[in-house]
């Protein structure tokens, strides 16, 4: 159980961790941490000064060089007892998601179940960690490569999959031989001082792992500037992307980018209609639309366009918008009510320039109803800015190349989806979408952990899973050994 350092007025106080110690601020500036559903006072949590971070990319260069060295057996080890530590404490970890992050029941779980094979697939993935023997042009030279741990990972992570998106920057790192520091979303900061006590109990020694709770604005300049760090891992809005490439430009630091979306899901004129409206029901309302891969453009062939309104109103109109902690509930609190006020901005300016709100439109609370929009145009906010909600557009294709046209009409390149029977037209969209993923008679929402996942354009750069990850967080170097005498022109 993650334990606080004391409680103020009643509520815990959480440090943060560093070097293998929870440890408080040395300014003691506390922030205070809401659950999204209410607004209730959850914690207050420790903002690190310059002091702890300090420490933590001291006790990191420190730690990472005998992570380094450690045998892959004995960090296979760490995460077999990892795993184990997470299923023991499975109902600990949905608890804090569902009152810190709004996760909705069933989608905490498949939070972890995630995180459970993301760590299986790297284990398999430790002991393939290899470079290559490769011919030469030069006698008696033997010519390799072989991988090496970058030193100190930095990760700044989001607040929508707090533990999911978390792990997948923590478990490659470590498994390739890195120490990381993680600098968790302001809206979620226990979820990853929660990671941390996981890995504590599993067994990982001191300063692999530190947490360091702040406003990235805050540590920014202090950590993706420091020498010691030498590979950044982002996971959030393209602004926030595009000022940490800017640091890390500044500091020639390898860093990956997993940004916004706007994510199409494509409706052929051959489309089976109820597969298509059960697609865009999931891509556009998991977790309140707070995913970045959410399907919230759903263009469809003009032949089906009203049909497909008319069916995928009606089942929008029937998921269920209640308090995360109810098993049922498709829909729950956004992060924070601002972003309903936000979300209402872009539905008026939309309404005023010729939308039809299909249904939905309103929120109370946090919770916003899940909400169908048609007629929308590129003069309209919502048809370029991402909504990070419950909130779709349903464009309207005069033909395959429309359709190709309207996919494309956007900034943004994460995820898309077609949903077609006919092969050629599979292909020409897979090959022709700009999107760093492709999903045929699918959701745009997909992910696995050993695959390449990752965006174009302003959806970033790079790629997370499996052996991409391990890709990302190693150093290739080439390797000669002369057997005989080298000659040399002079």
């Amino acid at each position: 159980m993650l334990k606080p350092l004391c409680e103020q007025n009643g509520i815990p106080v959480y440090g943060l961790y560093v070097n293998g110690q929870w440890v408080a601020s040395a300014q003691e500036v506390l922030a205070p941490d809401h659950s999204p559903a209410d607004n209730t006072l959850i914690a207050y949590v420790h903002q690190a000064s310059a002091i702890e971070i300090e420490a933590a990319l001291h006790s990191a260069q420190r730690a990472a060089k005998d992570w380094a060295a450690t045998l892959v057996a004995t960090k296979e080890a760490l995460f077999f007892r990892l795993r184990e530590v997470i299923l023991a404490r499975r109902t600990e970890i949905q608890q804090l998601l569902i009152r810190e992050s709004g996760s909705a029941f069933k989608k905490a779980l498949w939070e972890i179940d995630y995180v459970v094979d993301l760590i299986q697939t790297m284990v398999g993935e430790i002991r393939r960690i290899a470079g290559e023997t490769m011919p030469t042009t030069i006698d008696g030279r033997v010519s390799l490569s072989f991988r090496q741990p970058l030193g100190v990972v930095l990760g700044i992570c989001p607040f929508n999959s707090p533990f999911l998106l978390t792990m997948k920057k923590v478990v490659p790192a470590v498994a390739a031989g890195n120490a990381i520091i993680i600098k968790p979303s302001e809206e979620t900061p226990l979820s990853g001082l929660l990671i941390a006590d996981l890995f504590d109990e599993a067994g990982l020694p001191p300063g692999v792992l530190n947490v360091i709770n702040a406003a990235v604005s805050d540590v920014s300049p202090a950590l993706t500037e420091d020498a010691r760090i030498k590979a950044i891992t982002f996971t959030g809005s393209t602004r926030t992307g595009r000022l940490l490439a800017e640091g890390a430009a500044r500091g020639l630091k390898r860093i990956t980018l997993e940004m916004g979306g706007k994510g199409p899901l494509v409706v052929l004129r051959d489309a089976d209609l109820d597969a298509a409206v059960r697609a865009a029901t999931f891509g556009a309302f998991l977790h309140q639309g707070q995913v970045c891969m959410a399907g919230s453009r759903v263009i469809v062939d003009a032949s089906l366009h009203d049909v497909f309104c008319q069916r995928f109103v009606e089942r929008a109109q029937n998921v269920r918008v209640g308090p995360p902690e109810q098993e049922d509930t498709v829909v729950g609190p956004l992060i924070r009510l601002s972003q309903c006020a936000f979300i209402a901005g872009q539905i008026e300016d939309a309404v005023s320039k010729g939308a039809i709100v299909q249904c939905g439109g309103t929120y109370e609370g946090p919770y916003f109803a899940p909400t169908v929009l048609s007629d929308v145009t590129p003069d309209m906010r919502i048809y370029h800015e991402e909504s990070f909600g419950p909130v779709v557009s349903v464009l309207r294709a005069h033909d395959t190349q429309d359709a190709l046209r309207l996919a494309n009409d956007t900034a943004y390149g994460l995820s898309a989806a077609v949903m077609t029977e006919n092969l050629r037209d599979a292909w020409y969209f897979a090959q022709n979408i700009e999107a760093g993923m492709v999903h045929i008679n699918d959701s745009t929402i997909s992910d696995e952990p050993h695959v390449p996942f990752g965006g174009v354009k302003n959806s970033g750069f790079g790629r997370e899973g499996g052996r991409y990850s391990i890709e990302e967080m190693t150093e290739l170097k080439w390797v000669t050994f002369q057997t005989g005498k080298a000659s040399f022109p002079f």
